[in-house]
């Protein structure tokens, strides 16, 4: 079984958090669509519905062509990405915190 990211864990099981974790996660660089729903264990008719979002909202960006392929990647300069990163920052470093208290505990 694939253990589950922070962020998936907080936010649940939804195409959505699984694609914005798998960009948050790999923000440095960039994917093609097939690529992107792969990677985040998205089917693709889940990807397609909620991919038009992610563009119009402009959290994923166009970054250049290879063939017929186009790839995109997390738009680190959009305010609203640059706040989600900061709270997968948290929520990771409050887990990670647990589990090091925990195991301080144990020794």
């Amino acid at each position: 079984m694939e253990e589950k990211s922070v962020f998936v864990e907080y936010f649940g099981e939804y195409p959505l958090i699984r694609v914005l974790d798998f960009l948050i996660l790999s923000r440095e660089l960039d994917y093609s669509m097939t690529e992107i729903a792969k990677n985040s264990g998205v089917g693709w008719t889940s990807f397609s519905e909620i991919w038009p979002q992610l563009i119009e909202k402009e959290i994923v960006i166009f970054t250049r062509k290879i063939g017929n392929a186009k790839l995109f990647k997390l738009n680190v300069k959009n305010l609203w990405v640059k706040e989600l990163i900061k709270m997968d920052k948290v929520i990771t470093k409050i887990e990670t915190e647990k589990i090091l208290s925990k195991k301080e505990i144990i020794v």
